[in-house]
């Protein structure tokens, strides 16, 4: 069965998000620290270059130079701070968390595939066995799975794998929808980051999860019990996110996971690439 291809959102990382500050920081200190030193020999020329007999090697001015480097990289700071945010930023934490999800899933689909192909065989067998209408075709379907029981049985290691994988795919993808559908959602984005100034808090920082049972997305803010949710049934900001199992298995249908996959195509055709029938 063809893996599903990885799934990648551009977003900023969450590491840079807070880097603005820290660049300022860093470059702002680093000027402080040579007027620092320009103060110290200025007051030290102001205290004793009247006593005479106090003189240095000449060279203790340059250690308090400025360089072009150090300027460029302050005034850049400051530039840099005209877009920065101190409370964060919702949409990008949101869009991060259903990147990070989108990877489980993508484990998960692998975790998937690789166990259905361990398990192919029953594609055959059932294919077989519909297919045999007259006493000669089922025994012909006997002998097959007598001589071949062996590698066509299948494991509960195998059928514990499978089980755990189509959950997690399940877990992941909700996920990852629903961090999605309220970082599209303007009011919604807007909604959680005035949650995170109104707490004083960093969105960054949050702790950012999706409640199945409870139908929502929520941001528990770090240095507080407060925490701030949208809802994903229509209550919220016309966020309806949830459709029928049908609708799921219909788009499935859809899917070149399934299209180009054994229940579709069928064994032989899967298997080896015959007997596939064409459209």
């Amino acid at each position: 069965m063809k893996k599903a291809t990885a799934l990648f959102l551009s977003v900023i990382s969450l590491d840079a998000l807070s880097n603005e500050l820290d660049v300022l920081i860093d470059a702002s200190n680093a000027l402080v620290d040579q007027i620092n030193t320009g103060i110290l020999l200025s007051g030290a020329a102001l205290e004793y270059s009247y006593e005479g007999g106090y003189l240095s090697d000449g060279t203790v001015s340059s250690s308090a130079h400025i360089s072009s480097e150090q300027l460029d990289a302050y005034n850049n700071a400051l530039a840099g701070m005209y877009d920065y945010q101190p409370y964060g930023n919702v949409q990008e934490v949101l869009q991060q968390q259903a990147t990070e999800e989108l990877e489980l899933m993508n484990n998960a689909v692998d975790t998937f595939t690789e166990v259905v192909v361990d398990m192919i065989q029953v594609v055959e067998v059932a294919e077989l066995a519909t297919e045999a209408s007259t006493p000669d075709e089922q025994a012909e379907v006997q002998e097959y799975v007598s001589t071949n029981q062996e590698i066509l049985t299948i494991s509960q290691e195998q059928v514990d794998t499978y089980n755990q994988s189509v959950d997690d795919i399940e877990t992941h993808a909700n996920a990852a929808s629903a961090f999605l559908g309220v970082a599209s959602n303007e009011e919604a984005v807007a909604f959680l980051q005035t949650g995170a100034e109104n707490n004083n808090s960093d969105a960054n920082l949050a702790s950012v999860t999706y409640d199945a049972n409870r139908q929502w997305v929520r941001m528990a803010w770090e240095g507080t019990n407060n925490a701030t949710a949208v809802y994903l049934n229509g209550t919220n900001f016309g966020l309806d996110l949830y459709v029928t199992e049908s609708d799921i298995l219909t788009a499935g249908s859809e899917s070149e996971l399934y299209l180009t996959g054994p229940t579709h195509l069928g064994y032989q055709c899967f298997m080896y690439g015959q007997e596939c029938s064409e459209g």
